[in-house]
């Protein structure tokens, strides 16, 4: 066996490489290794190629929207198999660049399936490896499906490498997967239904912005079926047919192909986290406020791996690795700042939060006001003929700071960073509305909706 490593990585996502490199770059001896291609979920199977995707079905969406306004969209159609060529443009060389600017850092790339065997050891594809630490950024795989036919089901990697589109799709879940991917294959042309468990979809978002959002999912085609549990997928020589129940009542939906979206959880129960005294569950490792392990202190984690208060969001996962990673070098116990980290889901249009919800808000008692504004008649959205648009800013009246804010609207989610930088920095509300951007973009609509 070698000379002991001072880090090894387990998983070659953002994070892992984001911590490698940050460790090599102080002089340590390092490796990392993933037995899938290096890059991980964000840049390969998830982010990146969705958003690549979704151009197309703006395209298309904003030739109607313009429909009797100058613009004749007729025979405007998504070539899927020419859409995922550009999509493999992008992801197809990743890998490689990642490899090669690790090991041009001073990172030994390894690949394989990694497994605890002992303190301070792991096991690769049969050959040991020793470090004196290990980070663990394995990410999430999706959630398990319990209902007979669940293996018929493609996740999400299967979807984004898709050669053709069939003409109807079924969503599982009613989260970011399902909603991102409905509104793409609505603008292709295949019908798209999304099945949810509960009542109210994108539980992270505001409700009343969410509300519009499945509105203007359903001008396009998207059907929505909520509180329904899915008891049964069933193959046929035409297809799939679904089996829900909804209030005791037994429904079949025909369908030819089906998707899973319903969540995800950490991706750890290959690495026999047992052997080395590690605990962990379905949220990830347990890990103190600096991300070291609460049971084994050679062990941390970060992103998905990690059981912490952050949202499972690519950026977050890098800024929790980077500060794990300098806390290892530094002896230090640093805590990942979480404030102002905005989301989105990238629908058609985009629906974007930072900060307080109003519900957290009022319980909190917060002094609060809320600018709320339908946004789709102001000259931004009235310009690409957009009818669906909105803006709620929370204020705590006592300080003037933004606390809160949520958008449904095209480029919200450029406009939402800004917001996150007020909440990140306590800005106030008149300090934002001091600010002259330039007009006529969709930043300066912010101050009026302050």
């Amino acid at each position: 066996m070698s000379k002991p490593y001072d880090l090894i990585v387990v998983g070659a996502g953002m994070a892992g490489i984001a911590a490698a490199n940050k460790c090599a770059s102080a002089g340590w001896r390092v490796a990392i290794v993933d037995s899938l291609p290096y890059g991980g979920t964000c840049a390969l199977r998830g982010c990146d190629p969705k958003k690549i995707l979704r151009r197309g079905a703006e395209i298309v969406d904003s030739a109607r929207l313009l429909r009797g306004k100058g613009i004749d969209e007729s025979g405007l159609a998504i070539n899927w198999a020419d859409l995922m060529k550009h999509k493999h443009g992008f992801t197809d060389p990743v890998p490689e660049r990642m490899e090669d600017n690790l090991e041009h850092n001073g990172v030994d790339t390894l690949h394989g399936h990694a497994r605890f065997t002992a303190p301070h050891e792991i096991d690769i594809d049969g050959t040991g490896y020793q470090a004196d630490r290990f980070l663990i950024a394995t990410g999430a795989r999706p959630r398990p499906l319990g209902f007979p036919g669940h293996e018929s089901v493609i996740d999400s990697t299967n979807f984004l490498d898709l050669d053709s589109l069939p003409a109807r799709i079924l969503f599982i879940g009613g989260g970011f997967v399902s909603f991102e991917f409905a509104h793409i294959v609505a603008r292709a042309g295949s019908s798209a239904v999304i099945v949810d468990r509960g009542r109210r979809p994108l539980k992270n978002f505001d409700p009343d912005l969410v509300e519009r959002l499945v509105d203007r999912g359903r001008e396009v085609g998207i059907n929505l079926k909520r509180s329904a549990e899915i008891t049964s997928v069933e193959q046929t020589g035409r297809g799939y047919v679904v089996t829900i129940e909804r209030d005791g009542t037994i429904e079949t939906i025909e369908t030819d192909l089906v998707v899973h979206g319903a969540g995800r959880v950490a991706d750890l129960a290959s690495l026999n986290l047992s052997a080395v005294g590690v605990e962990w569950n379905e949220r990830g490792v347990a890990v103190s406020d600096h991300l070291q392990s609460t049971t084994n202190p050679a062990i941390w984690a970060a992103g998905d791996s990690a059981d912490t208060a952050g949202m499972p969001l690519t950026p977050v996962a890098v800024s929790e690795a980077k500060v794990a990673a300098s806390n290892m070098i530094k002896g230090t116990t640093a805590i990942p700042d979480y404030a102002g980290i905005p989301t989105a889901v990238f629908t058609i249009p985009e629906l974007a939060s930072v900060g307080l919800s109003e519900a957290e808000a009022r319980t909190q008692g917060f002094d609060l006001k809320v600018r709320y504004s339908d946004t789709s008649g102001w000259y931004s959205n009235y310009r690409i003929g957009e009818n669906t648009a909105a803006a709620k800013i929370l204020i705590d009246r006592s300080t003037d700071q933004v606390i809160g804010a949520h958008l449904l609207g095209p480029e919200y989610g450029e406009l939402i960073n800004t917001f996150g930088l007020a909440i990140k920095l306590g800005l106030t509300a008149r300090q934002l509305k001091s600010a002259t951007a330039a007009y006529p973009t969709v930043g300066s609509d912010l101050g009026s909706m302050l």
